[in-house]
């Protein structure tokens, strides 16, 4: 049995055309304008201008002789053509018709051919520009100069008018699927979302709209991009401004435009505020001898005013970011202003698989990248960072004119993301192999510890400020330190100088950062952790008093003998450790040896083959 299908409808492939017109009231007064001003131009479009202006009599003797072929009569004008293409002009009295002229003159009409041409229309237009025309000019002149000076008007009294920008419905494309790593500070946006979009659920139960929430973390975190995605989600009018675009040179404007931006979101309502880096406004007042008047302080004032006075029903949400949480204002954090604080930190082992999954998408990869190990890689790395890094290897495959991306490009891209691109630097012979023995010394030091994580590659060559690198990122995200991981670390910071003691008897000014870094931990440890025999006591500054800001400290009083203590101590902690590298590279000497010589041959040296030297 046979079943006949029906053919599809074909589509006619005439498109039907609607033209839409605006009436513009400007416009049209605009092109009548210059319509009428060029009119007698149009009309003067094709005319011939004569050579010579000749008598009437000369005239009439030239058509006598037939050297004239025709003659055009415009009222008392008479335009000659002759038969060799000259033109000339010639006027009559005006009150007889240039037949009587020729009759007068013995000429018969019939012999010469001529025409009447009209002009008085476009003498009657002359005369009228001739006498209106001035007036017109002066009027488009006087028009133009009073809007410039409206314009300039406007412009000065538009200061206290909100510069944030407006985001509608389906404007921006962003939304919570493009966000990863941070999913409590999804979940509690999501809530803001769902309180604009469905208040009447929550106002059941006698809840009410948070009237602000703060996003803290440090940048490349994923703020930002959280207050693009609410802006894609909600249904809501949506608007985004910087802290730094309240203020302006003149005082009093700040306060002006954060009344402005209220007022205009209220009349929206509900809507969603986005205030960026609001640290800039939002720091903490003076306090103590210092004046309280700046325009900064008056700008904060009326934030606070402006979220104080909220009524439960005005469905407005401020939304505000910043990476300098410590020196927001206590009046502007409290419950009742910014009711949710949502702290962002870098993602974990299971975020950075999530933001991999993301900027991955529409790049194409080999099969064989392990991005359960490129997730353990980037330790320490922001969304922000993450995307970068996988942007660096896209630019480094096509620079190679590569068609797929592969591990070593996504390597190379981490690498320059955190130290910075490769460079050729011309080193002597001796310097490499200095270079060399103090990255060995780092990397045989660190293998020797067993509190410090695996060595995941050494090299000699020169990124950034430095001439070689030592990479062991830790094997899993540490949210806590330990006294004896901390000293690790300062041992193993100290291999690269123990290494140049120990090789040649010199020392070199390569160890400086390392030595900046290990007195860092040193003095943390001794004066902020109390894990010295000081106790736990801490002898710094107190740079935060009852939550205010760092500009306002007071400092810890510590006695000059307790001053020495501290010194002496963190002095133990350092010599301690430089001996223990020491002793570590004096035992291992062979294996230093081996690593360096290797990484005068190859330059770079891989974890597993670092690894294997240490088993030989």
């Amino acid at each position: 049995m046979v079943v006949l299908k029906p053919k599809p409808a074909v589509k006619s492939p005439i498109k039907k055309v609607q033209l839409k017109f605006k009436f513009n009231l400007k416009r049209i007064f605009l092109w009548s304008l210059i319509i009428f001003l060029l009119l007698p131009f149009f009309f003067s479009l094709g005319e011939v201008l004569p050579e010579t202006n000749m008598p009437l009599s000369e005239v009439l003797r030239d058509i006598k002789s037939g050297q004239v072929e025709r003659v055009e009569v415009a009222n008392d004008e008479l335009m000659i053509f002759y038969q060799d293409d000259r033109v000339a002009l010639s006027l009559t009295s005006g009150t007889e018709a240039f037949e009587t002229v020729l009759e007068k003159a013995g000429i018969d009409p019939t012999e010469i051919e001529f025409s009447y041409k009209d002009q008085s229309m476009i003498k009657a237009w002359a005369g009228i520009l001739e006498v209106f025309g001035p007036i017109i000019l002066m009027g488009v002149l006087m028009l133009f100069l009073f809007r410039q000076a409206r314009g300039a008007q406007d412009s000065i009294f538009s200061f206290g008018k909100s510069k944030a920008k407006l985001f509608a419905k389906g404007k921006q494309d962003t939304t919570f699927k493009d966000v990863a790593g941070v999913d409590e500070a999804k979940k509690e946006l999501e809530e803001v979302v769902d309180f604009l979009k469905h208040p009447k659920k929550y106002q059941a139960l006698g809840a009410r709209t948070p009237k602000g929430v703060i996003l803290i973390g440090p940048s490349g975190c994923g703020k930002t991009l959280l207050a693009k995605a609410v802006a894609g989600e909600a249904s809501v009018p949506f608007f985004s401004m910087a802290g730094s675009e309240f203020m302006e040179m003149l005082v009093g404007v700040g306060a002006s435009r954060v009344r402005d931006l209220f007022k205009t979101a209220k009349k929206s309502a509900p809507a969603i505020i986005f205030i960026d880096e609001v640290d800039a406004i939002g720091r903490t007042r003076s306090v103590g001898v210092s004046g309280g008047h700046d325009e900064r302080e008056q700008t904060l004032n009326q934030i606070l005013v402006e979220m104080d006075g909220f009524n439960p029903n005005d469905q407005v949400v401020v939304v505000a970011a910043t990476n300098r949480g410590d020196l927001l204002d206590p009046a502007l954090v409290r419950p009742g202003r910014f009711d949710r604080r949502i702290i962002l930190d870098l993602p974990d082992i299971a975020g950075r698989k999530a933001i991999l999954n993301i900027h991955k998408k529409g790049k194409p990869f080999v099969q064989t990248v392990e991005w359960e190990k490129v997730a353990k890689r980037t330790v320490g790395f922001s969304g922000a960072d993450i995307e970068n890094m996988l942007n660096e290897a896209a630019i480094s495959a096509a620079r190679e004119n590569k068609t797929v991306i592969g591990s070593e490009e996504i390597e190379e891209a981490a690498l320059k993301v955190k130290l910075g691109p490769e460079k050729k630097r011309k080193q002597t012979k001796d310097d490499l192999k200095m270079t060399a023995y103090h990255e060995a010394g780092h990397a045989v030091v660190t293998h020797f510890l067993p509190q410090m994580d695996l060595v995941h590659r050494v090299s000699i060559v020169s990124r950034g400020m430095t001439l070689g690198y030592t990479l062991i990122p830790p094997k899993t995200d540490r949210y806590t330190e330990t006294r004896s991981h901390l000293l690790a670390r300062i041992v193993s910071l100290f291999g690269g100088r123990a290494a140049e003691e120990l090789i040649f008897n010199e020392l070199t000014g390569g160890a400086a950062n390392d030595i900046s870094q290990a007195t860092d931990i040193a003095r943390r440890m001794v004066v902020n952790l109390g894990m010295s025999n000081l106790g736990p006591i801490n002898y710094g500054d107190r740079t935060s008093v009852q939550g205010l800001s760092s500009l306002w400290y007071e400092p810890v009083q510590v006695s000059p003998d307790m001053q020495a203590k501290v010194d002496q101590e963190v002095k133990k902690i350092i010599d301690k450790a430089y001996q223990q590298a020491l002793e570590i590279l004096k035992k291992n000497t062979p294996k230093l040896d081996k690593v360096a010589e290797v990484l005068l041959e190859k330059e770079t040296v891989e974890g597993d083959e670092f690894e294997s030297l240490m088993k030989a």
